[in-house]
């Protein structure tokens, strides 16, 4: 039974929580911005993030080329955001690769993420793509590429497979009172998304 306490407690003691609060690098305190412990921001004075995010649990974020997050972006669970890519690179190098400062292959790229997008879980986004604003990527979609505001993307490659709007109009029509506050600018009539073909070969 002390056996079963003790290590309760200590699951207690470690398991990721929610932390309310981020301070940005350049100092602005963002208060309803809310990061997990188990999330690791990587080179975060690179990262641009406004307020009302949420980073869920195991997460990577890699802002080490540049990344921006939008106001009130989501990012699930175990979801990589990347601002590098080395894969490549080290495969063409082999064993030349370590502490070559230019490697042939090597990508930096900056990252952005519009406002109120959200990112399902298990999912990649590349270097140097753009998810405009109010972007649902589906669970377990590889994003590599720039894709409009309010698409719905999947697949791996991911594509675009819809609009959300399409699936929000029925609350918008149901509580018309809150149209004005749709994505932070207000409610848009759908128009559907020219079909688009996967995003350029990428890297993980």
């Amino acid at each position: 039974m002390l056996k079963y306490l003790l290590l309760s407690f200590l699951r207690h003691l470690v398991r990721p929580r929610m932390v309310y609060g981020y301070r940005r690098a350049d100092g602005t305190w963002l208060a309803h911005t809310r990061i997990s412990t188990a999330t690791d921001i990587e080179n975060p004075q690179q990262l641009v993030i406004e307020d009302h995010v949420f980073i869920g649990h195991f997460n990577f974020i890699d802002a080490s080329g540049g990344l921006h997050l939008g106001e009130g972006t989501q990012v699930t669970n175990h979801v990589s955001i990347l601002s590098h890519s080395s894969h490549r690179a080290g495969r063409l190098m082999g064993r030349a690769y370590w502490g070559e400062p230019q490697p042939v292959g090597f990508v930096r790229q900056p990252t952005h993420i519009g406002p109120y997008c959200f990112i399902g879980a298990g999912s990649v986004v590349m270097p140097g793509s753009r998810l405009g604003r109010g972007v649902l990527v589906r669970a377990h979609s590889y994003v590599d590429g720039s894709f409009p505001d309010y698409a719905i993307i999947a697949g791996q490659p991911a594509v675009v497979v819809g609009d959300v709007r399409e699936l929000d109009r029925r609350w918008i029509e149901e509580h018309p009172h809150i149209a004005s506050l749709y994505c932070g600018v207000g409610w848009q009539a759908a128009r559907r998304p020219t079909p688009q073909e996967p995003g350029k070969e990428g890297d993980a």
